[in-house]
């Protein structure tokens, strides 16, 4: 086996990318190869895995998380395949396909000098049999449920993988950890387990989150959260529909639209950004890295610009 691989990221959600329609992957185990590559022991360390892919006509993410298992969507990730993907489609807008569902997606202006940024459209859904909340039938939107935490009061989004949200006067990465440590434990609730995310609304053009994610844990971003954390804030009227808003995390800052008629869907805009490229091969059982190029100036330039921007 012998792979070229790009180290990207998105809003500080770091991942190894390949190419898996300029080169051969179909006899990989590609969900222990996540593993092995997510491992923050070993050379590359990710958030996850993510393959830019033929699908049909067209082109597609898969992505695997840390522990070998697959993700229906990333918002952070799918960017990042957008840039992949974009010199095969020659286009600045196009559709990628990602856990049988289509996103449009677009190159779009700089959303500071020198980044590259994308974004995409994400359609939303409140009902999901990933979720057995409230009535059936019925949003869950602001709602307690107990068995998590006494006090918080949560909304259920599914955007092609589930979230539930929560708002909060400050963000706590403790009481995060625990109350999503409580929703992986609840399987009659959540039974394909959930992401979870605190927000909190410093404006109604501006709101800070923090996720800890199904399969990795606590990170430093996740797209689709940031977009449910917006989407929620839209939808209890604490932020304002079809304006851009700015969502910061401890990765950086993206920009989000939520617009709910005729159907809810938020775009999600923010920095597709690489940070070096390499080999992986397989050399006697053992994986072995080889980095050929680096985007010192691209890397640097979001590191700083991450800098200013990052909250908590």
């Amino acid at each position: 086996m012998k792979l070229e691989f790009v180290k990207c990221q998105g809003s500080g959600n770091d991942f190894v990318m390949i190419d898996a329609v300029g080169q051969r992957t179909d006899d990989i185990d590609m969900a222990a190869l996540s593993s092995a590559l997510c491992d923050r022991r070993g050379p590359l360390g990710a958030d996850g895995l993510l393959l830019t892919v033929r699908d049909g006509a067209g082109f597609g993410m898969r992505m695997y998380n840390p522990d070998g298992t697959q993700a229906e969507m990333c918002g952070n990730g799918i960017r990042c395949v957008a840039r992949q993907a974009r010199r095969y489609t020659n286009a600045d807008r196009f559709m990628l396909r990602s856990g049988k569902r289509n996103y449009a997606v677009a190159r779009e202006s700089d959303i500071a000098t020198g980044i590259p940024t994308y974004s995409v459209r994400i359609p939303i859904s409140l009902q999901s049999p990933d979720f057995a909340l409230g009535v059936a039938d019925e949003p869950f939107i602001d709602s307690p449920i107990e068995e998590l935490d006494s006090d918080l009061r949560f909304t259920a989004l599914s955007l092609g993988n589930p979230h539930i949200v929560a708002r909060c006067e400050s963000i706590d990465l403790g009481l995060l950890e625990v109350v999503a440590r409580r929703a992986t434990a609840a399987k009659h609730l959540f039974p394909n387990g959930v992401n979870v995310s605190f927000y909190r609304v410093a404006s109604p053009r501006e709101i800070v989150t923090a996720t800890f994610e199904r399969g990795a844990g606590l990170t430093l971003s996740c797209g689709t959260a940031m977009t449910a954390c917006t989407t929620a804030a839209v939808l209890t009227g604490a932020c304002e529909e079809g304006k851009s808003i700015t969502v910061r995390n401890r990765g950086g800052m993206v920009v989000c639209r939520c617009e709910t008629e005729p159907s809810i869907a938020t775009e999600l805009r923010g920095n597709a950004s690489y940070d070096f490229a390499g080999t992986i091969s397989d050399e006697s059982g053992e994986l072995k890295v080889d980095i050929t190029r680096t985007c010192d100036t691209e890397r640097e330039i979001y590191n700083s610009f991450a800098e200013r921007e990052k909250s908590i």
